[in-house]
């Protein structure tokens, strides 16, 4: 029988924490029980796991319907890459589509392939990458942070404490507002911030020399091949600014610490081979695209309507270096006031933004391994937010500095938890959460107080404000669209939001460090699942989805969309169908339409006219506001409204045999 002094025993329950009160049988036991011992071991990581899962795949692998714009817009990409057998430039509605880099629209085809086109097909590789980027900065923090973790052995030695602080950062990732926010829709950053992550851990245990605490790193060749995949996946998935965002970050550190100009530095990050690794994932496609949008070079600065300069011109000087300076040209796109830009980070991390008080109380000297990682952390977050602060900006642009600032979080939440104490800035910290958490769930009992009586007819959609189109060139610009009658139709979201606050509030207040983090996680999984019933309920306001359903009933004809492609991007995607575009030769279409062998998609009104009056059955996606200019255009007596959602209609010039007119208000 093992006795109370074997150290296997009693390094295992410090880590474990398993209390003695069975007796040295079930101790013993317990480490002969290979399943249950790896579980225990592995409660944090699989802890992170069911959050994770609980947040991005049961929220996003979900309704509501894809959204018009971006998002159902990327899947349909997808789908035309497939249709086509052209995987080298994407198109939409047949018009080249050559802005952004091709590797999420290649990742979603791939999943079309193994599932079947879906919509929540085309979501999770943007639910795994979300998922992958939690376990990956809790991996990050567990290895800079934790002394027993970063051991190979899963015993750490006598009296070695193992540090949360992995699975603090990971839980801050997993549950904060931004990451939640920027993954409804089809958005490749969070894909871009993982590889970002990566890069930066990378380049640190290639570097890593410590040989105080642990063993300095015996594969930095294995770690700098990691980092230039890294990066050349980056510029697949988001174009030059992984490449940028890792190189500034990078040399900032090694300038700090003064290993600019050691030549062990350079030798141990292997550049040469490091660069062949990055050509070779980041090089093809380039020349590939450049070869079929020809010309391949083109450096005018001037970018303007009609004009048509190839690919490279386009990708390269237009959308970075122009988009950059803010002369980019269609200028279809708004940015972020700068000051907004720099504390929209404190929403975009709630409810963990109230721990940073802590995260200025850290050391960060490069004195050891946490230091370095903190010391990175600090000059990969203040290069990027630099970097945009003299660019245009969208709110979601800061989304690569969101692991950075969960393990400087992590780590705190871990130093202050650890404390006698409790943590005098934890305490207070979660004092302020606890009373934002109550103050909000008294919010949310006023508002339902406020519309108990008030009716919810229809959709949703007749008790929003619609606002200039403009608005919506920010993430956040529906969020004004909402009136004290819209909350009629959120009730049961409003309910689901209210008990979230309710817990968040009561665990702030009442339990200790720990038990209260887990207590806030908890409110943030309530809080995201009621936010999407709030876009379930919003789905006719968001999405054309009915119209598109409407559409596949009807009798076979061609589709005309008044006006741009995407405010109706999900008929074409829920559709299956190609469309002409009234009056849209406009915005991310306008210079893919003037390249070599570019569809003729694009009608004008007179060309309409003609159309409309035809014999043939034409159908017809609009606006409501757009119905009476389209009645003095092609008669109102032509205009038959097949279907009306969210404010959107459906429209033909001839009624066949088993259709039947809805009559709108608007006539």
């Amino acid at each position: 029988m093992l006795t109370r002094r074997n150290p296997a025993i009693t390094a295992a329950k410090q880590i474990l924490n398993v209390p003695n009160r069975m007796g040295q049988d079930a101790g013993e036991a317990f480490v002969r029980s290979p399943w249950r011992a790896w579980v225990r071991r592995q409660r944090y990581s699989l802890a992170l796991a069911l959050v994770a899962a609980a947040v991005f795949f049961g929220c996003m692998v979900s309704p509501p319907s894809l959204m018009d714009d971006i998002d159902a817009s990327h899947a349909q990409l997808a789908r035309n890459m497939i249709r086509s057998g052209d995987w080298v430039i994407p198109r939409l509605d047949g018009v080249p589509y050559v802005e952004k880099a091709p590797l999420p629209y290649w990742l979603i085809a791939v999943s079309y392939l193994i599932f079947g086109v879906h919509d929540w097909a085309a979501r999770i590789p943007f639910a795994l990458a979300a998922a992958l980027l939690c376990w990956i900065t809790a991996r990050y923090g567990r290895w800079a942070f934790d002394s027993g973790g970063a051991l190979k052995n899963s015993l750490a030695p006598d009296g070695a404490v193992p540090s949360r602080a992995g699975f603090y950062a990971g839980l801050v990732l997993a549950t904060c507002v931004g990451l939640f926010l920027f993954t409804r829709t089809l958005l490749p950053d969070v894909m871009a911030a993982l590889c970002v992550c990566i890069a930066f851990w990378a380049f640190q245990r290639a570097l890593d020399e410590d040989a105080i605490a642990f063993a300095a790193e015996r594969h930095p060749r294995r770690w700098a091949a990691l980092l230039a995949a890294a990066l050349g996946v980056g510029v697949m998935l988001k174009g030059l600014i992984a490449l940028v965002v890792l190189m500034g970050g990078a040399m900032a550190y090694l300038a700090i610490t003064r290993h600019l100009f050691r030549r062990e530095t350079w030798r141990r990050l292997h550049m040469v081979s490091g660069a062949c690794i990055f050509l070779i994932i980041a090089a093809p496609w380039h020349v590939l695209a450049a070869l079929r949008l020809p010309p391949a070079f083109a450096f005018t600065l001037h970018s303007g309507p009609g004009q048509y300069h190839g690919f490279f011109w386009f990708y390269f000087i237009n959308e970075h270096v122009l988009r950059f300076l803010g002369l980019r040209y269609p200028h279809d796109y708004n940015t972020v006031p700068r000051p907004a830009f720099w504390l929209f980070n404190l929403l975009w991390l709630f409810p963990w933004s109230v721990y940073l008080p802590a995260v200025v109380r850290l050391s960060y000297k490069p004195v050891d391994r946490a230091g370095r990682t903190r010391l990175l952390a600090l000059c990969w977050i203040s290069f990027l937010m630099l970097f945009f602060t003299f660019s245009t900006t969208q709110e979601y642009y800061s989304l690569p500095i969101y692991p950075a600032l969960a393990l400087l979080l992590g780590c705190a939440m871990n130093a202050q938890s650890t404390k006698e104490s409790g943590g005098r800035w934890l305490k207070r910290s979660n004092r302020i959460l606890g009373t934002i958490s109550a103050a909000a769930a008294m919010a949310v009992a006023f508002v339902l107080y406020a519309v108990r009586r008030m009716p919810a007819p229809g959709d949703i959609a007749h008790a929003l404000h619609q606002q200039n189109i403009q608005a919506y060139t920010l993430s956040l610009g529906h969020v004004r669209d909402l009136t004290i009658n819209s909350f009629a139709y959120l009730r049961g979201p409003l309910v689901l939001a209210g008990l979230a606050f309710l817990v968040g509030a009561a665990g702030a207040w009442l339990l200790p460090g720990r038990r209260a983090f887990a207590a806030i996680a908890v409110m943030m999984v309530l809080f995201f699942h009621a936010s999407r019933l709030a876009l379930v309920v919003l789905d006719p306001y968001l999405s054309s989805r009915p119209l598109a359903e409407a559409l596949r009933r009807a009798p076979e004809g061609p589709l005309i969309v008044d006006g741009d492609y995407y405010p109706f991007s999900s008929v074409f995607f829920y559709s299956d169908r190609t469309a002409l575009l009234l009056n849209g030769r406009m915005n991310n279409l306008e210079y893919g339409s003037y390249a070599p062998g570019a569809p003729s998609v694009f009608i004008d009104d007179q060309k309409f006219e003609h159309l409309w009056a035809s014999p043939l059955c034409y159908y017809l996606v609009t606006d409501g506001t757009r119905i009476k200019p389209l009645g003095r255009l092609a008669g109102a007596a032509n205009l038959h409204v097949l279907a009306e959602s969210g404010g959107k209609f459906l429209l033909t010039n001839h009624l066949t045999s088993g259709e039947t007119e809805i009559r709108s208000a608007l006539w």
